[in-house]
C-alpha cells in the first residue's frame, strides 16, 4: 500500500509521561506498546523501557512490570484526550510505528497515507508544540513514479543557511544519537549557538514549505 514514512522530533516536555521519565532519569526511554483499553475505549495504556534505577517521577502513576537486562519496563494508564503528540498524529489516522524519548524530546516515526495527511499532521503539531523538526521523509517504493519525486530549489536557501545545513549534516548533528551538539556545530561555523539555531530553523522551514508544497 502506498504511503509516506515520516520521522520527526517534537519538543514535548510537560505533555508526555515518556518524555518526563527520560528527562528525570537522564537516559532515553523506548515505548514498546501503546493501545486503547478494550473495555474502556476512553483510556489508553502505554508501556516503555528505561535504564534500571529508581522509579522516575512523572505526572502519571507508573507501575513496574518486569526487568529486562539492564532495563525496567513501566506501564501507565491515562485518559485519552491528554493532548500529547501521539494523539495528535493518530487523529489523522497515521499509525505510529516507533516512539522514544531523549533529553526532553520525543522522536516519532509514523506512516501517512499521502502528502495531504502528512501536511495536516505536521502543521497541527507545529501549532501545538514549540519545536517540530522533520528528520526524514520516505515514500513507499510502490508509489507511481510521478508522485515519488519532490523537487527542492536550493536557491530558496541563503548561502549561509546551506553552509549551516551542510556543516550540521557532516558533523552528525542530525544523527541519533547525535555525533555533535548545537554548540559544537556553532563553534565549527564560528557563530553563536543561538545564531546557529536561527539559521537552522529558517532553512528547515523553507525546506518543509517546498516538500509539503505550502
Amino acid at each position: 500500500m502506498p504511503g509516506i514514512r515520516a520521522e520527526i522530533r517534537v519538543d514535548a516536555d510537560g505533555t508526555c509521561p515518556v518524555v518526563e521519565a527520560a528527562s528525570d532519569r537522564g537516559s532515553p526511554s523506548y515505548t514498546i506498546a501503546r493501545s486503547v483499553i478494550a473495555n474502556a475505549p476512553e483510556r489508553v495504556s502505554e508501556e516503555f523501557m528505561l535504564e534500571r534505577g529508581e522509579t522516575p517521577a512523572t505526572s502519571v502513576e507508573l507501575t513496574e512490570t518486569f526487568d529486562y537486562g539492564s532495563k525496567t519496563m513501566y506501564r501507565f494508564i491515562r485518559d485519552r484526550g491528554w493532548g500529547c503528540p501521539c494523539e495528535t498524529v493518530e487523529q489523522f489516522d497515521c499509525p505510529i510505528v516507533d516512539l522514544h524519548a531523549r533529553e526532553g524530546t520525543l522522536y516519532l516515526v509514523f506512516h501517512a497515507v499521502d502528502m495531504d495527511a502528512l501536511q495536516k499532521t505536521i502543521l497541527t503539531l507545529q501549532d501545538r508544540y514549540p519545536s517540530v523538526d522533520v528528520r526524514r521523509l520516505l515514500r513507499s517504493e510502490h508509489d507511481p513514479p510521478e508522485d515519488n519525486l519532490v523537487f527542492v530549489d536550493r536557491g530558496r536557501l541563503t548561502e549561509r543557511q546551506r553552509e549551516v545545513l551542510e556543516t550540521a549534516h557532516t558533523m552528525g548533528y542530525f544523527e541519533h544519537p547525535k555525533n555533535a551538539n548545537a554548540g559544537e556545530v556553532a563553534d565549527e561555523l564560528g557563530i553563536t549557538t543561538s545564531t546557529f539555531s536561527e539559521h537552522l530553523s529558517a532553512a528547515q522551514s523553507k525546506l518543509m514549505d517546498a516538500i509539503l508544497d505550502i
